[in-house]
């Protein structure tokens, strides 16, 4: 299974920014997908997951109203909207694949994530 990420790069505070991350080599509808993102010095945290089928989601406060995942089976693909970007959004952000056998969860403890994606590096800018 492989995740392929894209979109990242450098924006104003404020600005917009969609992560888009491609998984092949498995049946994608059956996986629980995660972004997670990672500062300098400090520990991964999840960002949003999203259910196999999309209908469910979930964002941790810091992120919750401005941070929206969503996935397209059919395409394999999984976003990340991020709107309001703020500077203390800068890090890598991860994409994950959790294959729990549970099509209504929504998030996992980080240890759990089958397959990862290689990181895309996001800069907001003051």
């Amino acid at each position: 299974v492989q995740l392929v990420q894209s979109g990242g790069g450098v924006v104003q505070a404020g600005g917009s920014l969609r992560l888009s991350c491609v998984a092949s080599g498995t049946t994608f509808s059956n996986y629980t997908m995660g972004w997670f993102r990672q500062a300098p010095g400090r520990e991964r945290e999840f960002v949003g997951g999203i259910s196999w089928s999309g209908d469910r989601s979930f964002y941790p406060e810091s992120v919750r109203g401005r941070f929206t995942i969503s996935r397209d089976n059919a395409k394999n693909t999984v976003y990340l909207q991020m709107n309001s970007l703020k500077p203390e959004d800068t890090a890598v952000y991860y994409c994950a694949a959790d294959r729990t056998t549970d099509p209504l969860v929504v998030a996992r403890p980080i240890f759990e994530y089958d397959y990862w994606g290689k990181g895309t590096l996001v800069t907001v800018s003051s």
